[in-house]
């Protein structure tokens, strides 16, 4: 069984979107460099650097599924059904969608708390790892002592207000040192263990 790692671009604030789900400057790093990264469905391509290709590769190889809360999968309109790294996305919802509109994909609903999305997206990924989106359900995860690793791809902005990377309910916690740090163009990749 792969680790259980929470993973997303952050401001040096703390904010991995804005108060309306506005990116801002966080995602320039997706294009600073003239590497090419296709989508699994094909229909988006990154233009990263090398270093950042390199982390990057790395990350997606070792990833197997997600686990996303339904904010993240509503805005995002669930990928139409296939996240653009080609892994199975575990939605925690109250309620499924009616008429789940991208039948065939690779989106499944759990609403039975987060032990069991992480549980089912650990089925999906075998021995690979589960990504965990920031916010709610990255500090649930925290919480429930359910993340082996936080991992930050730090971007050198601030957005003053938004949507933090953990929220309150995360509380009080130290991390050990960081076991990976690769500065990348417009980012830095940071990667730090849960302590338990």
């Amino acid at each position: 069984m792969g680790k259980v790692v929470s993973s997303a671009s952050t401001s040096l604030d703390g904010f991995v979107a804005g108060p309306n789900d506005e990116i801002g400057p966080l995602f320039d790093w997706y294009e600073a460099g003239d590497v090419p990264w296709t989508s699994a469905g094909g229909d988006m391509t990154f233009h990263l650097t090398q270093r950042d290709a390199d982390f990057w590769a790395e990350w997606t190889r070792r990833l197997g599924a997600l686990v996303v809360g339904r904010h993240l999968f509503d805005i995002t309109d669930g990928w139409k059904g296939t996240h653009p790294m080609g892994v199975p996305v575990v939605v925690l919802t109250h309620e499924p969608p009616d008429g789940w509109s991208y039948p065939g994909g690779t989106v499944e609903f759990v609403t039975g708390g987060v032990h069991e999305a992480v549980a089912r997206a650990q089925e999906l990924a075998g021995d690979a790892d589960v990504g965990i989106a920031a916010g709610e359900i990255a500090s649930q995860c925290l919480v429930e002592g359910l993340l082996d690793e936080v991992a930050v791809d730090l971007v050198p902005c601030f957005l003053g207000v938004g949507r933090p990377y953990f929220t309150e309910a995360a509380g009080q916690v130290v991390l050990g040192n960081p076991t990976t740090v690769v500065e990348g163009e417009r980012v830095t990749h940071l990667v730090y263990p849960v302590q338990r």
